[in-house]
């Protein structure tokens, strides 16, 4: 086994590990910001994926996907965080 094959081993297992995580957080999430947060998180680790699918292939046919997901991960964040906000300002 290479060297290479050893990190794609490794930097796969971490991913399926965080993305169980986010997954369970996502299912048992005790609010909904928790929930929203763990999908932003998700959305984070398959771009990492998809990334580093690209880094080990050496193309850059899904540059445009990753930085659609990076967007749309932003705009969800960005969202929430003002509905939050003008939640709180409410009560």
């Amino acid at each position: 086994m290479t060297g290479l094959q050893i990190v794609v081993v490794i930097v796969a297992v971490v991913l399926s590990v965080a993305a169980a995580g986010t997954i369970y957080r996502i299912a048992a999430g005790p609010s909904l910001l928790d929930r929203v947060i763990a999908a932003d998180v998700l959305l984070a680790i398959f771009g990492a994926s998809l990334a580093t699918e690209m880094a080990l292939n050496k193309h850059t046919d899904n540059l445009a996907l990753l930085v659609v997901l990076s967007v749309i991960g932003f705009i969800g964040s960005v969202t929430v965080a003002r509905f939050v906000a003008h939640k709180k300002e409410d009560a």
